[in-house]
């Protein structure tokens, strides 16, 4: 039986930290599903997103790592696992609370804690940088 696994990204500006946590998702499972949130759902606890969504599903559609995406209207997958079925949630570390899991758990499968990876730069930090670099060019012309 083919084992399919599940992870959520807001892939906003799409970073290598995105993609290390899809290439340690993958030696998990066969088939691979990335549940990419909504702009509503990702300013809902961040920003609005520098990226639109049909743009960030381009990329990820474009990615051998990944075998289908789909739009997660929610920052809670449970709706999307529901209809899906998958036999693995997986999250990074970074947060103590994995959305999901509960509902996982209760039916008897797995939750894949990924190691969130320091020294990458998050969108956040990429956004700032890049005002920090355009303020720092004002006035240069």
């Amino acid at each position: 039986m083919a084992v399919v696994g599940y992870t959520m990204h807001a892939g906003d500006l799409f970073h290598p930290g995105h993609l290390h946590q899809l290439q340690q998702c993958r030696p998990h499972c066969d088939f691979l599903i990335v549940g990419l949130l909504t702009d509503e759902a990702v300013e809902s606890y961040k920003r609005k997103p520098v990226v639109p969504l049909r743009w960030r599903m381009e990329i990820y559609k474009a990615l051998r790592l990944v075998d289908l995406v789909v739009v997660q209207p929610g920052r809670d997958p449970t709706p999307v696992l529901e209809i899906l079925q998958p036999n693995v949630l997986f999250h990074g570390d970074d947060w103590p609370d994995i959305p999901g899991s509960e509902w996982m758990e209760s039916r008897g499968r797995k939750v894949v804690v990924t190691p969130y990876e320091y020294g990458w730069k998050s969108t956040t930090e990429i956004i700032e940088l890049i005002i920090e670099r355009e303020h720092s060019t004002e006035g240069d012309d």
